[in-house]
């Protein structure tokens, strides 16, 4: 050991001054032509999903190999005889009892005097190191002990260099994603201004101010398509974990057997298909934000696990044994009524209590119509640069058959629409009449303002009901909120009081109960006074 003590300090100097393998293997082998008779280094990557053995990497003290050698395929039984050698993690040279399954080890075509060991440990081999002696040449016992020796730091520089490649792979997928999320949303950068932001979502926003300093749980409520994904990345952006990961998971898409994998993560070989070691979303979002989109959509099962992250900061890998220590904020979202399914024991109480810190409900576009021009013109820009088209203003009429349309798919209808429209336009104009359908309403009477053109602020939405505003016995016309008021009450007392359900106040009038109570609040209706038995 002493003799190769400089050696072997120059060899871990190279392995962690060089993370690409390519550049590290040359240098280690520079520093062994001194010590043994070499030819060649070759580094070869440890495949277990298709059973391969590929050279990444061959180091030569006179720079005269450019090519890599092929891949090595093994049949099911050469394989596992390979793997009970490397886990022996015994350095073999060539003129010693070859080791079943090990004529494979080898590069194809070398045909010098060789040695060969493991690199990594018996629970996660890493790959084969292979030295290749010049012409003529064999190496003695003493070169075996030395080999034995490298393969610690080359194992190094092989995970090492693993790491490098994952950590590139992850960058270019969080590239993609970004590129695609700009693309769905229309938007040059992320952090652009909230269409609706001043007017129709004014109140949303001031509530994402306030509770994006702190590091609170938040749950966004409301209906599907009204822009939730757009409100969390909001309040990632503004807050002290803007420039830390923001991670979006639908937990309804994700299977039932397959959800713990995906949310904490899975150790190599904890369970069939599990070829390497996995990190869960909330090890990727460490330092910033798990969006969970959907989560009512989670099992009761993971529900509980979810109840112990979010108490414990704590993740636990399938098949770890340990646990692994995580700091995320969580952004919940939902379009269901989280408190009826607690009711209904389909949604757990704690994890109600824990999620819903600081809910924040979104109106439907329905309720902010005002927001619809914007919102035109946005997903109009949004479509030119998607499809290519040249930018066509909204009109005046389609305007008209935007506001007067009901929505039911909200913001996410309305941007499919434009979609559509500007297909159907082809660049010369948008087909708004035609995207909407046998749905559009009528047109716009022949004189007087456009629906868009008096439009109420936010303060003042619309309520599209037959009788609410008609002149009283006075003659006076009552204001929109008296009309609200009186029209919520008569609801409330057809339903008895009951707010949620089947036969519920929200159901009558076809809004969220989260709306109705917000709404009611805001009016001063006391429902109370309607409740029967």
């Amino acid at each position: 050991m002493d003799r190769y003590q400089d050696t072997l300090l120059a060899i871990w100097r190279e392995v962690g001054r060089h993370v690409e393998i390519r550049e590290a293997t040359q240098n280690v082998a520079s520093i062994l032509e001194k010590k043994v008779p070499l030819e060649a280094v070759y580094i070869r990557r440890w495949n277990p999903r298709d059973e391969l053995l590929e050279t990444v990497a061959i180091g030569s003290p006179r720079r005269l190999l450019s090519t890599v050698a092929p891949t090595s395929e093994f049949t099911a039984r050469e394989w596992k005889q390979a793997s009970n050698w490397a886990r022996a993690a015994e350095v073999w040279r060539a003129g010693d009892v070859a080791p079943e399954g090990f004529a494979k080890i080898v590069p194809p075509g070398l045909t010098s005097h060789v040695m060969a060991g493991p690199l990594g440990d018996a629970e996660n081999l890493r790959g084969i190191v292979v030295f290749a002696a010049s012409n003529n040449e064999r190496f003695h016992a003493d070169h075996r002990d030395l080999a034995q020796l490298l393969l610690e730091p080359l194992s190094a520089a092989l995970e090492n260099d693993q790491r490098l490649h994952e950590l590139a792979t992850l960058r270019e997928a969080a590239e993609a994603d970004r590129r695609s999320l700009l693309s769905r949303l229309g938007r040059q950068e992320i952090n652009e201004a909230v269409v609706g932001a001043e007017s129709g979502l004014k109140g949303v926003m001031e509530r994402v101010d306030l509770v994006a300093r702190s590091d609170v749980p938040v749950l966004i409520l409301g209906e599907t398509g009204t822009g939730k994904e757009v409100v969390s990345r909001a309040i990632h952006n503004r807050s002290a974990r803007a420039s830390g990961p923001f991670i979006r998971v639908n937990c309804g898409a994700i299977p039932a057997e397959l959800i713990d994998s995906q949310l904490f993560g899975h150790e190599k070989g904890s369970f069939t298909g599990a070829h390497d070691q996995h990190q869960g979303w909330f090890e990727r979002a460490d330092g910033g934000t798990l969006f969970l989109d959907e989560i009512g959509e989670l099992p009761l099962a993971a529900q509980v696990r979810l109840l112990r992250v979010l108490q414990d900061h704590q993740v636990e890998r399938v098949g770890g044994k340990s646990p692994i220590h995580v700091d995320v904020r969580i952004v919940a979202a939902t379009h269901r009524d989280l408190g009826l399914m607690v009711g209904r024991r389909e949604f757990r109480e704690d994890l109600w209590y824990r999620v819903n810190v600081f809910p924040i409900i979104l109106p439907t576009l329905r309720e902010r119509k005002e927001d619809i021009p914007a919102l035109a013109r946005h997903f109009a820009l949004r479509a030119s640069n998607r499809f290519g088209l040249p930018f066509v203003e909204p009109t005046t009429a389609d305007f008209h058959l935007l506001t007067n349309y009901s929505w039911p798919g909200n913001i996410r209808e309305l941007g499919a629409v434009i979609d559509r429209a500007a297909i159907l336009g082809n660049g010369r104009a948008l087909k708004v009449d035609l995207a909407l359908g046998p749905t559009k309403p009528p047109p716009p009477p022949a004189d007087g303002p456009t629906l868009y053109e008096v439009i109420p602020t936010a303060d003042q939405p619309l309520v599209d009901t037959s009788g609410i505003g008609k002149p009283a016995s006075n003659g006076e016309v009552p204001t929109l909120n008296r009309a609200m008021v009186d029209h919520i009450e008569r609801a409330l007392a057809a339903s008895r009081g009951k707010i949620e359900g089947p036969q519920g106040a929200a159901a009558l009038l076809s809004i969220n109960p989260h709306t109705l109570r917000a709404r009611m609040r805001k009016l001063g209706v006391d429902w109370s006074r309607f409740r029967q038995g």
